[in-house]
């Protein structure tokens, strides 16, 4: 049964709560706008189930990537929406071109990060871009998992602690059916932080979209924005800040209000099992510099062959790069 003793202990991945057979487990806010589980004693059987699929009891080994890229996408459209280069659109397109199924975050109707899923492309546009705060997952694993019994191909994506939180919830390895892709994370902030934050922004006005990646002043020094509405339906801006003067995202980055466990971080030095993992290719300019001048890319680790014929598949331009030099200034 799972038991929560140390809030450093839980991920807030939701894994025990779906795997659950007497739906005995709820999932509440504590003070701090994270999410844990709690056991309903009365209904629970101590099946163990909730604490076989735990990716913070059982946790994979540490691994290096087989290969390591700078990548990008060749729509510069994609580039220019995307968060760096662009990399996950063009991989999620290719499994929706077969047909298939993409998991990411989006945002739900008052700006908050959910995990959802997409059938089509015009679908996977809501993933597309960093949302800096921690998704609720809601069903998604039990939906992934229908999905691949049905035989379709399954593209998931999320943070390293998700990623493995599906891995070890679906307890079957779906070799090529299923793509995980995972990020090279930070931490996850406060839902409830930025909830507050955001209506303190806002005011009364309407809000239309958020990006926390916006480049107007150049991918390295982008900010956050906010867009609302106004009379005769146009949009206009509320707010827009860089990154480095924003209140929220100095938080963020200072760890200030990021979750308990991501001081103890379960499944990074690649522990997710996921096949690729994306980043944000820092110090592509100075140890890259020819790469730098054609354009903006990611930092794209391979783990896996699934990872690899993905990246075949999907035509993304990649040059190869050294781990030693990509880690280096992506610590």
């Amino acid at each position: 049964m799972i038991d929560i003793r140390r809030k450093e202990d839980c991920v807030g991945c939701r894994g025990c709560v779906q795997a659950c057979p007497k739906d005995c487990i709820s999932f509440d806010e504590d003070a701090e706008g994270f999410r844990y589980p709690k056991v309903d004693l009365a209904l629970c059987i101590q099946c163990g189930l909730c604490e076989r699929v735990c990716p913070v009891i059982h946790r994979y080994p540490p691994r290096l990537p087989e290969k390591v890229y700078a990548a990008k996408n060749s729509d510069s459209s994609v580039q220019s929406r995307s968060s760096s280069g662009g990399v996950f659109a063009a991989l999620a397109a290719e499994v929706i071109s077969e047909g298939g199924v993409v998991f990411g975050a989006r945002f739900d109707s008052r700006f908050e990060a959910v995990h959802d899923f997409a059938e089509t492309f015009e679908g996977i546009e809501r993933f597309i871009g960093s949302k800096y705060l921690q998704s609720r997952m809601g069903d998604c694993y039990s939906a992934a998992r229908k999905f691949l019994k049905e035989g379709r191909r399954v593209m998931f994506s999320g943070t390293p602690c998700q990623t493995a939180g599906l891995a070890r919830f679906l307890r079957k390895d779906y070799g090529s059916q299923l793509l995980k892709v995972d990020i090279a994370c930070h931490a996850v902030p406060s839902p409830k932080v930025w909830r507050d934050y955001l209506s303190h922004i806002a005011g009364d006005n309407e809000v239309r979209s958020v990006s926390f990646r916006d480049k107007r002043d150049g991918w390295s020094d982008y900010g956050l924005c906010i867009d609302g509405g106004k009379a005769g339906g146009e949009t206009r801006r509320l707010f827009f800040e860089p990154h480095s003067e924003n209140l929220y995202m100095r938080g963020f980055l200072s760890d200030i209000f990021i979750r308990p466990s991501c001081f103890e971080c379960p499944a990074k030095r690649g522990r997710s099992s996921a096949d690729i993992t994306l980043g944000d290719f820092w110090g592509l300019s100075r140890n890259y510099p020819l790469l730098y001048a054609r354009g903006l890319y990611s930092l794209l680790l391979v783990n896996s062959e699934t990872g690899m014929e993905a990246l075949k598949k999907a035509g993304i331009e990649m040059a190869e790069a050294e781990y030693k030099i990509a880690v280096s200034a992506n610590k």
